[in-house]
């Protein structure tokens, strides 16, 4: 036996025992726990780096492990092979993308083998292969036909360069993480999957996840993020806007509708592409807001700004004329795109306020009294008696969201339903 590991010699016996073996090839075994376990297929970009190397060793271990307990255990592997990354390296090297594509995967399924992974090669699957990707289209086709896939316009992160939507997460201080190019806020035609039809549900079942972390459910919860509150429709001042009609708005504390000073949409919003119509410098901060990331995240922690427009909304209980800005802190593809602005009672709305002076008006009594002077507080966000509401005045917070909604639905500008944080998923 030699004295320190000899890893060419070793894993290359090995390997060649687990070939000749079939050791990882799996059938069908009447009577036999099955487990399987699958990792994220690697794009095929061309060799492996340690991240590759990190990942499928995590799930390699799992795989083994499952099958030291008996269980019949299935580890496939397969190529993510679709997508502009490979046509638009195939354009910087001069050469045909399928051309490009398989001959890194030849090289890469090389290395990976190498690394001595229990995957049954026999199942290796390929996405830009017809006979991979005709299940996917039947897929998505049955999934369609029954509803559970639908199309609608949808605001994307887009990047010009790669001529590619990409992911929040894709987006780095604003710039494509492969492309670097600055990223735009654009509307397309896109295909959802209602994931929100099966909102309560997947909360419900959290409570049915035997052994899992509290804090990883909680993380579940906040994310599914289920609220009560209020749509509210704020009536079109026709004078202003030219038409009738009513902006819509989901709020979570319609005990504060009295307080409303202003209503706030996002630059995709209709009537923002109304109000920049001959209106060069308000058309110019729409398209600056276009190219900022689409991400909550991001958007709660950049510099609130916006503009105002010559049009105007009516109060739907006291029908009084709130002035429309557009801001950058106002998502399209949050709620309705717009929200009614309340600076003494939320945080975002008093900065905004704040910078552009702004009427603030306190309608709730809360541990900090009845005033709300800067800089803020987050007492002002608490929920309390209400000041300054005139029939509503002395009401707590559930007396007053159910005494709005009736005075609401009394005119026909509200009803209270359910919200949740959850969005339908973008294919």
């Amino acid at each position: 036996m030699h004295e320190q590991y000899q890893p060419r010699e070793i894993e290359a016996a090995a390997q060649s025992h687990w070939d000749s073996q079939k050791s990882f090839e799996v059938s069908e075994q009447t009577g036999k726990d099955t487990f399987y376990c699958l990792s994220m297929f690697p794009y095929p970009s061309g060799k492996l780096h340690m991240g590759h190397v990190r990942n499928y060793t995590i799930g390699d271990v799992i795989a083994r492990y499952q099958r030291m307990q008996g269980k019949n255990v299935l580890q496939p592997m397969g190529w993510d092979a679709f997508g502009m990354p490979a046509e638009n390296a195939a354009m910087k090297n001069k050469v045909a993308p399928a051309k490009w594509t398989y001959e890194n995967i030849d090289y890469m399924r090389t290395q990976l083998k190498s690394l001595g992974l229990a995957v049954d090669w026999t199942r290796e699957v390929t996405t830009c292969k017809p006979d991979y990707y005709r299940w996917e289209q039947w897929l998505f086709t049955r999934l369609y036909e029954k509803g559970v896939i639908y199309r609608k316009n949808g605001t994307v992160n887009w990047d010009p360069v790669d001529q590619t939507v990409l992911a929040n997460e894709q987006v780095i201080d604003g710039r494509g993480w492969r492309s670097g190019a600055l990223i735009e806020k654009r509307e397309i035609p896109m295909y959802y999957f209602k994931i929100t039809a099966y909102a309560d549900e997947l909360l419900e079942s959290l409570d049915e996840l035997d052994g899992w972390p509290e804090q990883v459910k909680t993380m579940q919860r906040n994310w599914i993020g289920k609220s009560r509150g209020m749509e509210i429709s704020f009536p079109y001042d026709v004078t202003s806007i030219g038409s009738e009609g009513a902006m819509k708005v989901f709020t979570t504390r319609p005990d504060t509708l009295m307080g409303a000073t202003y209503v706030a949409v996002a630059a995709e919003h209709p009537l923002a592409t109304l109000a920049a119509r001959n209106n060069p410098e308000l058309q110019a901060f729409i398209d600056e807001c276009k190219r900022g990331g689409v991400a909550e995240a991001d958007i709660a922690t950049q510099e609130k700004k916006g503009l105002a427009t010559s049009l105007r909304v009516r109060h739907p209980l006291t029908g009084e004329l709130l002035p429309v800005w557009v801001a950058n802190y106002v998502l399209m593809n949050y709620g309705e795109g717009a929200v009614m602005a309340v600076p003494a009672h939320d945080e975002r709305d008093f900065a905004f306020a704040t910078k552009y002076d702004l009427p603030i008006k306190a309608v709730v009594r809360t541990s900090a009294g009845d005033e709300t002077p800067a800089p803020w507080n987050d007492t002002y966000g608490e929920h309390g008696e209400l000041i300054n509401s005139g029939e509503f005045d002395g009401l707590d917070f559930d007396g007053a969201f159910d005494a709005m909604e009736v005075a609401l639905q009394k005119k026909g500008f509200g009803q209270a339903r359910t919200q949740f944080r959850l969005r339908d998923w973008g294919i």
